[in-house]
């Protein structure tokens, strides 16, 4: 089964445009016969905690139907990232399309001490996703916490994905820690990031797929949005610019 993940470049804000992107990054999943696709930390928005409450949505919104849709027709997975409503704060979530399935939402469970004043933490959902291997969810700041990663691990993942939002410095401390979870635990790990402004920081790209030994297998740059796709049965990786 091939697993794609997609490098971004979100327009601050704007929903409706962003949908739109998304959807042609689905159609490209698709055409190299991917399965399933995650997107970059709060990609239907862009990283902004200031915006949050004003752009947060339910995973119900009609403007994400034609995910719902796209993945009955083409039998894939969709994992969004957007501001979701939850109470009197937004939660940052994870936003699964599945088929024959209601959307869910994974939320971030841990936050950093900076999401605090926008965001509450999210509980409903473990992040776990049936495959073989399963597949483990990581939201951004989770990936640094050691218990996320162990409960993964414990939860039975093979597969571990990051949907981050990170600058130039995170994204090579990240990759740092993303490698020690992939030799850790025996879990190959894909994380993908955006590109672009993003609240106070320029985000750096550099997606990656590392091996259940740690090595680095395949990385995007820090320009071009693209995606990687990852076959989890031959353990080949392949790349497209878009």
């Amino acid at each position: 089964m091939k697993i794609a993940i997609a490098q971004t470049r979100p327009l601050k804000g704007d929903i409706p445009a962003n949908i739109e992107r998304h959807r042609y990054f689905i159609e490209r999943a698709i055409a190299n016969e991917a399965a399933i696709i995650f997107f970059p930390e709060l990609s239907l928005s862009g990283y902004e905690p200031t915006l949050a409450a004003s752009l947060a949505i339910t995973p119900f919104d009609p403007r994400l139907h034609i995910f719902q849709e796209t993945c009955e027709e083409q039998n894939i997975i969709i994992g969004v990232g957007a501001p979701i409503a939850n109470g009197t704060s937004p939660s940052i979530g994870m936003i699964l399309f599945q088929p024959l399935r209601q959307p869910a939402v994974y939320f971030k469970q841990y936050l950093h001490e900076d999401e605090l004043p926008f965001f509450i933490p999210g509980q409903d959902h473990p992040g776990i996703i049936d495959h073989q291997p399963p597949i483990a969810l990581a939201i951004c700041y989770e990936l640094s916490v050691p218990a996320h990663a162990q409960q993964a691990y414990q939860n039975g993942a093979g597969i571990y994905i990051a949907s981050v939002a990170k600058s130039a410095a995170g994204v090579e401390e990240a990759s740092e820690r993303l490698s020690y979870i992939a030799r850790q635990y025996g879990m190959t790990v894909l994380m993908a990031n955006c590109l672009g402004r993003c609240d106070d920081m320029d985000c750096s790209g550099n997606s990656a797929v590392w091996d259940a030994q740690g090595t680095l297998q395949k990385q995007l740059g820090d320009t071009a949005e693209g995606l990687l796709i990852f076959d989890s049965r031959s353990g080949e990786i392949s790349k497209e610019i878009l």
